[in-house]
Formats: structure tokens, C-alpha cells, sequence
């Protein structure tokens, strides 16, 4: 607190640790993008996809491809694909650091609230029974849809009194992701072979196919997610000292419980719809962050962005190239390094507590 009874700025790391934290995020994000664009079945010269880049906006410096179909190949495939994953790791990082500063645990994720099985369960429809009512985008705006139904669904269904306690919302998350998680199973049970093949392969997360209509898409809600999380970072901060001392410095604790879920279901719906469900990201990155940074959100949020950018570019990066004439699932690499980590979380958290309560 200062003096006139106003709460001081959260505590950080110092502002020397968050500049380079930014400078290794930023360079970090520009080489993997770079490479990811260049490396492939077909490679690219990395200083012809810098220069591909700038030709389009009036530089000419770099030469781009001389090549039509490696400038096809980098236009049509590889940056749709690039860019996705850039906006689908950002924002799944944003979330992840709301979702943990809303319940304030840090083992909070999207997933929690239901939004990822829920998409999975439009996704899922909209595979079995064929439906291409909206030609290409049938199954992403059905996922959309359901998962941020299953979203408001569980909120309203943890509110008593008027309010939606954490530990409520949390157990209701649980049985919601648990009827979600049935359905898809009686839908895999329904479907022919191929519907089968076609679910488990979205539910394993993929960005192959991206294109820049999907990128349009998302863009713009992604834009508007992280603009509404940096305009609730100072009260989340409050909301970090508890419900009631955040009432008490006129935070409507409620409304930014709401406010947040309704940012996280309509991001995070609108980021699976395309990739499909991707685990851990929005869970270790915003961590890592913090163990970086401190806990200020006004740090965290857009660190988290830059972040989840990051991992998701790499990894994406990795699901191409690990082994020839493949494309491994993006949703299992993330899992491969989330898992261990969300281990080594528990057991740290249970060293510092003291027990697991």
C-alpha cells in the first residue's frame, strides 16, 4: 500500500529482467518464423523468405524467390501456417494467465471451464453427421459455438446467490468436461471409420491445412482478447489479494469473473476451432512467466502472448519437420513437454506448502 491507501504497483523481477525477457521473446519469435517458413520438404533459402516478406511491402532489399512454386509454397502454405500458429500459441498463452489470474491458482488453464472438450463436441458433430452447411468453415464455427456454450454453461450453473465461487466453478468445469468428454466418445462410437480417424486426429491438435481465411478469422478476436485482458490486468492484480480485499478497493469481483470467462470461451473456442485441441500451453507459459517476472499482469499478459507464440511456433515447427513425409499431431508434442512440467508443478507446490492441501 502507499501512503494515501492506494495499492502500490504489483511486485516484479525489475524492469532490466522484464527488457530482456521481452528482447529473448520478440528475437526468439522472428528466427523461429523464420525458420518454420524455410524449412520443409521443399527448402528455402532464409534470406528469400525475409526477402519474399519485404518485397510485398515495398522494400527491396532481399531477394525473393526466383522460383514460382517456392514463392507458392511460402504465400499458399507456409505463412498461413506460420502465422496461425503465432496467433493460436498467443492466445491460448493470454488465456492461460487470465484463466490462472481469475481462479488464482497457478494450475488454472482453459481447459478448465470446459471450452476445449465442448469445441471438441461441435467439431465432432459436425464430422459424424457431415455437415457442411457453412462449406469449410462448418466444423471450426460449430466448435466455435459449442465451446462457448459449454463456457457460459458451466458459469451459470456454478452461480448461487449471485455469485460463482472458485472451488464451485472448478467442480462444475470438472462434470461439464466430463459429459462433454462422453459425448464425443458415443460420437466416436456412431461414426464410420473415417469420421473416427478424421476426430482423433483433431482432437490430437493440428495446423495443417491453415489458410488465410481461417487467419482472418481468428485475427481480429485475437486482437480483441488481448486488448480486454491488458484493459483487466490492474484488477486482476487486486483480485491476487482475495475476493474481499478486492471488494473492499471497489473491484466487481462478479462482473470481472465474467468479463474474463467470456474473453477465454470466445478466444480460446475461435483458436481450437482451427487447430484443435492443444494442451499445456496455456498452462506453462504463463507460469514460466511468472517465475521470470513476478506476477503483475500488466507484465505477464503480454509476455504470455509473445510466449505461447513461441512455443506453438516451435512445436509447430518440430510436428513438420521430426520425421519425413509426415506431420505429427502439434497437440501431442505440447503434451509431451506440458506433462512433466504440470508433475514438476505439483510436486513444487506441494514442497513449498507443505503438504498437498
Amino acid at each position: 500500500m502507499t501512503s494515501g491507501g492506494e495499492l502500490g504497483p504489483p511486485p516484479g523481477r525489475g524492469p532490466a529482467r522484464v527488457a530482456a525477457l521481452f528482447t529473448v521473446l520478440t528475437v526468439g519469435l522472428v528466427v523461429v518464423s523464420i525458420v518454420s517458413a524455410a524449412v520443409g520438404q521443399f527448402g528455402i533459402p532464409a534470406s528469400q523468405v525475409v526477402g519474399a516478406v519485404l518485397d510485398r511491402i515495398g522494400i527491396d532489399v532481399l531477394a525473393p524467390p526466383a522460383d514460382p512454386f517456392a514463392e507458392a509454397a511460402l504465400w499458399d502454405v507456409r505463412f498461413p501456417r506460420v502465422v496461425l500458429a503465432l496467433l493460436v500459441g498467443g492466445v491460448l498463452g493470454v488465456c492461460g494467465a487470465l484463466m490462472q489470474g481469475c481462479f488464482g491458482n497457478p494450475l488454472a488453464e482453459p481447459g478448465v471451464v470446459g471450452v476445449s472438450s465442448g469445441a471438441a463436441v461441435g467439431a465432432c458433430l459436425s464430422i459424424v453427421f457431415g455437415w457442411t452447411f457453412l462449406g469449410a468453415f462448418t466444423t471450426p464455427a460449430l466448435a466455435f459455438g459449442t465451446g462457448l456454450v459449454t463456457t457460459l454453461a458451466v458459469y451459470v450453473l456454478a452461480r448461487s446467490k449471485g455469485r460463482a465461487g472458485v472451488v464451485t466453478m472448478i467442480l462444475t468445469g470438472v462434470a461439464v468436461n466430463a459429459v462433454a468428454n462422453a459425448a464425443i466418445a458415443f460420437l466416436v462410437f456412431a461414426g464410420d471409420q473415417a469420421a473416427r480417424e478424421q476426430i482423433v486426429f483433431w482432437q490430437l491438435g493440428s495446423l495443417a491445412g491453415s489458410r488465410w481465411a481461417y487467419v482472418a478469422t481468428i485475427a481480429p478476436l485475437v486482437g480483441v482478447c488481448v486488448v480486454v485482458s491488458l484493459l483487466l490486468a490492474r484488477r486482476l492484480d487486486l483480485l491476487a489479494l482475495g475476493d474481499r480485499q478486492a471488494r473492499h478497493l471497489g473491484v466487481d469481483v462478479e462482473s470481472l469473473r465474467l468479463v474474463t470467462i467470456v474473453v477465454v470461451a470466445i478466444a480460446v473456442s475461435a483458436a481450437v476451432s482451427y487447430s484443435g485441441i492443444i494442451s499445456f500451453v496455456g498452462l506453462v507459459v504463463p507460469h514460466l512467466i511468472r517465475m521470470i517476472t513476478g506476477p503483475g499482469h500488466r507484465v505477464l499478459i503480454p509476455a504470455s502472448l509473445l510466449g505461447g507464440a513461441l512455443l506453438l511456433a516451435a512445436a509447430d515447427l518440430l510436428a513438420r519437420n521430426a520425421f519425413h513425409y509426415a506431420d505429427l499431431p502439434i497437440g501431442m508434442l505440447t503434451a509431451l513437454v506440458g506433462g512433466p512440467f504440470f508433475f514438476w508443478l505439483l510436486l513444487r507446490t506441494r514442497r513449498r506448502e507443505g503438504g498437498w492441501t
